[in-house]
């Protein structure tokens, strides 16, 4: 938890931008896993961390935006409680942590939102993503669970998104400072890189690292030598020597702030020529992006850039053919690279996604481009300072997407098909870094660069 102060500021700051009414922003409950009484592992939702501070179940804050009165509303535990789970601080010791001097039960605040509506007073809360929290805000807004979505405050969205996209200084020492378990957990999965270890080892040693730090994985760890699979749950493969080992996975802190890397090893610790090829090319692609990051350019024509290179490195092997310029605006590249260069950091591994991404990522200036690949560009909009951001460009080989396009002529002038296909079985490669927009440029979080470069990683597998 940060000093009351910074709280106090960051409520105020939120107000600021919002015209009147009330701000209702929810906290999140304990989640069943098997029973009522066995939960899964609690996770408080981000934007009630960011203003309001406290990581436990079952707890609102709301602020009068006229009146600047500040409550959380919350229960005390009772003695059932206290047998199970040992004594604990009071509400009101837990609200003078985060500078709030009013608490209620949490049964009053149906009562306080209900005199609210009758005073014709605006209710401000955001799109809620779980379902628990739905159910609540139907009970206590009288809005079908279908209509929450339409219902909730773009105004309040849009002032969270402003507040949040820009990190504070507390924020960057404490993302640079937990860059190091991300090291560790990045070269541990390096070193164990061998023929005859399932996948399964490496992912729950990565995990273990991440528990052993106070934290946890920021998502479930995506990890197979089957890269051509982007989002790859499945470890139950064994490597053998000549595989490539795609690891996609971050820690979340105490404090659940993220970090959010991906490398590839070759197992038995030699890149094949055809793989230092591929390898090198995306290397490259995220060696250029990362010189051309900086404040007031949009993140969508550093990806586009990045996708330049790419298909400038497949033009170069004979992968694809014809101008390169205009295969990137064909999209042809999409096929090797068919998602987007990065998203935002922080909170949240794709920070303040479940906001809308068409709000965190993209404003009235930049649009998405509706086509295949580029239009899963999480981030596009004019870059600032102190916005925490990814570069994760990759090459993949995937045979049903292949195949697709081959049997239906798609890009067929800018892709050597016949190439292409000595490939299938290849996998694919991604490499992803952390990046911090600063004044004049950007530069990378933590002490030092997770080992990236064939030379590196080759040593570290060995």
């Amino acid at each position: 938890m940060f000093e009351a102060k910074l709280y106090s500021e960051r409520r105020k700051n939120l107000t600021s931008n919002i015209s009147n009414g009330i701000v209702l922003i929810l906290g999140n409950v304990d989640v069943p896993m098997s029973y009522p009484a066995n939960t899964y592992k609690f996770r408080q939702d981000s934007s009630f961390l960011y203003f309001f501070g406290l990581d436990l179940p079952a707890f609102a804050g709301v602020i009068d935006v006229e009146s600047g009165e500040e409550t959380i509303f919350g229960n005390d535990i009772d003695i059932e409680d206290i047998i199970w789970m040992g004594p604990q601080p009071s509400v009101k010791e837990l609200c003078l942590k985060v500078g709030i001097q009013q608490n209620k039960p949490f049964d009053k605040l149906a009562d306080y939102l209900a005199k609210a509506k009758s005073q014709g007073r605006k209710i401000h809360f955001l799109p809620p993503y779980r379902a628990e929290n739905k159910i609540l805000l139907e009970d206590l807004l009288s809005i079908k669970i279908s209509n929450l979505k339409e219902s909730a405050s773009l105004e309040l969205v849009k002032a969270v998104i402003k507040l949040r996209s820009v990190k504070d200084k507390y924020e960057i020492a404490h993302l640079d400072e937990i860059m190091d378990v991300a090291y560790e957990m990045h070269t541990s999965a390096m070193k164990m890189a061998k023929a005859g270890v399932y996948e399964r080892e490496i992912a729950g040693r990565i995990e273990g690292i991440a528990l052993s730090h106070g934290g946890m994985v920021s998502f479930p760890v995506i990890l197979s030598k089957h890269g051509e699979t982007l989002h790859n749950h499945c470890h139950e493969n064994k490597l053998q020597k000549g595989d490539l080992v795609i690891v996609d996975a971050g820690f979340e802190s105490i404090l659940h702030y993220a970090t959010d890397h991906t490398r590839v090893s070759p197992v038995g610790g030699k890149f094949s020529q055809k793989q230092k090829e591929i390898y090198e090319i995306v290397l490259a692609a995220n060696n250029g992006a990362t010189k051309l990051i900086k404040p007031g350019v949009t993140y969508q024509s550093i990806h586009l850039a990045s996708a330049r290179i790419i298909a400038q490195g497949l033009t170069d092997l004979g992968l694809m053919k014809g101008d390169v310029d205009e295969a990137v605006k064909a999209g042809a590249h999409a096929m090797f690279f068919p998602h987007g260069l990065g998203h935002m950091m922080g909170l949240d591994v794709h920070d303040m996604e479940d906001l809308g991404q068409i709000y965190v990522g993209y404003d009235d200036e930049i649009r998405p481009i509706d086509q295949f690949g580029t239009a899963y560009l999480r981030m596009g909009k004019k870059l600032q300072a102190n916005f925490v951001i990814t570069n994760e460009p990759g090459i993949y080989f995937i045979p049903a997407l292949i195949e697709k396009w081959k049997t239906e002529k798609i890009n067929h002038e800018f892709i050597n098909f016949t190439k292409v296909e000595e490939y299938i079985g290849f996998g694919g490669i991604r490499l992803e870094d952390d990046i911090l927009l600063t004044e004049t440029g950007s530069r990378l979080l933590g002490k030092k660069r997770i080992p990236i470069t064939v030379e590196e990683v080759e040593n570290l597998v060995r």
